[in-house]
């Protein structure tokens, strides 16, 4: 199993804060694709990825047991 931890506007879209997949193992970029199919969000191109409070690319492997959490880019001021 892998915990995919949702934040801002992720999380209001998804409207949860935590997902769990089903799989021994997974690149960044196919979480991103199992998250926009199931739930219909099209806004992970820009968001940063952390597996393991690791910043990731979208070629890292995302392991049975690890966390993979999709960050927002953040505006303000």
């Amino acid at each position: 199993m892998i915990t995919v931890l949702l934040f801002a506007h992720l999380q209001e879209e998804i409207g949860e804060s935590q997902l769990t997949i089903e799989a021994l193992e997974m690149t960044v970029s196919q979480v991103k694709k199992w998250i926009e199919e199931r739930y219909q969000v099209s806004s992970l191109h820009q968001v940063m990825a952390a597996v393991n409070e690791n910043f990731a690319m979208d070629e890292t492997i995302v392991k049975e047991g690890d966390t993979i959490a999709f960050i927002p880019p953040v505006s303000g001021g």
